[in-house]
C-alpha cells in the first residue's frame, strides 16, 4: 500500500481554510492533522504556499464514446479532465448508440472501467419510448437519468408530455434536464433563416435559443417536479430569469429541485461571439452580460448549487462550419477550476465558495459516496492549486483530443500541480501518470 504525505498545504474545505498535512495510504485520506512531518511514507508533498483541495466532480460532460470518438474517447477526456483537477465525472448519455438500454448503459462503464483516469458515472438517456428500460436503472451505482427537455447533440428530444408526466412520476432516480423549449426554438430559427437565408450571424443563437425557450421549459420541468415530488436536476442555467425559479432558503441535503451553472455561461456573453463566433455556440446559448452576472449572483446567494462544464469537443473542422451547420459544444473540462479560480482572484467569489459548488455540493446533491471532501476516510481526490503560477492556454498544452479550446491566449493567473484520483498522483507537473485507472462513483441513497 504506497502512501503520500502532503506537507504545509492551504486545506480549502468545508468553509475552512487551514494549514495542515494530510496523509493518504493506499486509496483513501488516513490522517489530517497541523504536523504530520515524523510520519514514514513513500513520497513527500511540500505544498507550502499552495492551495489543498478536494477534486473536482463535473456533473455534466460529453466524452463522445461510443461513436463519435474522432471527437473525443473516454480516456483523452479524461486526461485532460485530472490535469484540470476534475477526479470525478458524470458523462451524458447521447453517444452513438445513445444509452438507452441497460445493456449500452453496461458498456459505457466498461470502457470507463478500462480507460478512464477519472473517477466515472453515466447517465442513462430517456426518450420518448423506453420508459420502462429506463426505470430499471439502479440508483445505487449509477448517477441518474438524462431527459433533453430541447433538442441538442443527437436525437434525444423528450417532446411527448404524456411520457414527461410518466416518468418524472415514477422516477426514484434522480433526473437531469437539458431545458430549452423546442418549438419557441424552431420559430426563432424560421424568423432568422427568412431574414439572413442561411448565413445567420453566430450572434443570433441566444435570440433564437432564447431567454423565453429556455424559462418555458425549466418551468414547465419544475411544474412537474414540483406535482410529482421527482428529485430534479436543471442543468446549465444561461438566463438571470430561471434562476428565479430556485429556492436558497432550503439546505441542499433536502431540496428536491436543484440546479446548475456552466463556466461559459459564467465568463462569456453575447459581446463575446464577435470574436469567438462558433467556438462560443452552446445549447443553452451564451447570453446577455445581465444573465452571465444573475447566473453569477445566484450562484452566491445560492438558487444555483453547482458549478461544471458540459464539456462538449467536435473537432475544429466541424466547429468551422456556418451558423446552420456548426454544431453546439466545447470543450472545458481542463479548465474549468483554474478559470473559475480567476474570479476569486478578482475578489468575486471565496475559494472556500468555489470548493463548496464544485466538490461538495455535485457530493451532497448526487449523494456520492465517499468523495468530494477532505474527511478522513474518504477517498483521496485532491489537487494542488498554485495559485502565483500565471500560465497561458495554447494548443501545445490542449489535452482534449479536439486540440482547440475557447480559452485559447487566455492566461490564468493559478496552475493546477499535482492531482490524486483515489489515492494515486495520476497528474504531476505536467506528466501523467497512467499507472490506475480511476473507479466507478457509488451512491448513498
Amino acid at each position: 500500500m504506497q502512501s503520500t504525505l502532503i506537507l504545509n498545504a492551504r486545506i480549502v474545505n468545508e468553509g475552512q481554510i487551514l494549514e495542515g498535512d494530510v496523509l493518504i495510504e493506499g486509496q483513501r485520506i488516513s490522517k489530517i492533522s497541523a504536523d504530520l512531518q515524523s510520519q514514514s511514507v513513500d513520497r513527500i508533498i511540500d505544498a507550502k504556499g499552495q492551495f489543498l483541495l478536494p477534486g473536482a466532480i463535473d456533473d455534466q460532460v460529453h466524452f463522445r464514446e461510443p461513436g463519435l470518438t474522432h471527437k473525443a474517447t473516454i480516456y483523452t477526456e479524461s486526461r485532460a479532465a485530472v490535469a484540470g483537477g476534475v477526479t470525478s465525472f458524470m458523462e451524458m448519455p447521447n453517444t452513438i448508440p445513445n444509452a438507452l438500454t441497460q445493456q449500452l448503459l453496461a458498456d459505457k462503464y466498461e470502457i470507463g472501467k478500462k480507460t478512464s483516469l477519472a473517477n466515472y458515472s453515466f447517465f442513462m438517456g430517456v426518450s420518448n419510448d423506453n420508459i420502462e428500460e429506463a426505470l430499471k436503472t439502479n440508483k445505487n451505482n449509477v448517477c441518474g437519468l438524462k431527459i433533453f427537455m430541447g433538442s441538442s447533440t443527437g436525437n434525444m428530444l423528450v417532446d411527448n408530455e404524456t411520457v414527461l408526466e410518466n416518468i418524472f412520476s415514477k422516477a426514484d432516480i434522480l433526473i437531469a434536464t437539458h431545458c430549452e423549449d423546442e418549438e419557441t426554438i424552431k420559430r426563432n430559427t424560421a424568423i432568422y433563416r427568412e431574414k439572413y437565408n442561411d448565413e445567420i450571424p453566430f450572434n443570433c443563437h441566444p435570440l433564437i435559443r432564447s431567454e423565453e425557450a429556455c424559462y418555458k421549459s425549466s418551468s414547465y420541468a419544475v411544474g412537474l417536479a414540483q406535482r410529482h415530488g421527482t428529485k430534479l436536476h436543471i442543468l446549465h442555467i444561461s438566463t438571470v430569469k430561471e434562476t428565479s425559479l430556485f429556492d436558497s432558503s432550503i439546505p441542499l441535503e433536502k431540496k428536491r429541485i436543484t440546479s446548475e451553472a456552466c463556466i461559459h455561461h459564467l465568463w462569456f456573453d453575447d459581446r463575446d461571439y464577435k470574436s469567438k463566433g462558433s467556438l462560443i455556440k452552446w445549447n443553452p446559448a451564451v447570453k446577455t452580460s445581465t444573465d452571465r452576472e444573475g447566473i453569477f449572483q445566484a450562484v452566491l446567494d445560492n438558487k444555483i448549487d453547482v458549478i461544471a462544464t458540459d464539456h462538449a469537443p467536435h473537432t475544429l473542422e466541424e466547429k468551422q462550419g456556418s451558423y446552420l451547420k456548426a454544431p453546439s459544444g466545447g470543450p472545458l473540462v481542463q479548465h474549468s477550476i483554474v478559470a473559475i479560480i480567476e474570479f476569486y482572484h478578482q475578489g468575486a467569489i471565496p475559494l472556500e465558495r468555489i470548493v463548496e459548488k464544485m466538490c461538495h455540493n455535485p457530493a451532497i446533491l448526487f449523494q456520492i459516496k465517499d468523495r468530494g471532501f477532505i474527511r478522513e476516510g474518504y477517498y483521496a481526490d485532491l489537487v494542488l492549486i498554485d495559485s502565483n503560477n500565471p500560465w497561458t492556454v495554447n494548443k501545445e498544452n490542449i489535452l482534449a483530443k479536439c486540440g482547440w479550446s475557447p480559452f485559447e491566449g487566455q492566461t490564468f493567473k493559478s496552475k493546477v500541480t499535482h492531482t490524486f484520483v483515489s489515492g494515486h498522483l495520476v497528474y504531476e507537473n505536467g506528466t501523467i501518470n497512467e499507472g490506475r485507472n480511476g473507479l466507478r462513483l457509488e451512491f448513498e441513497r
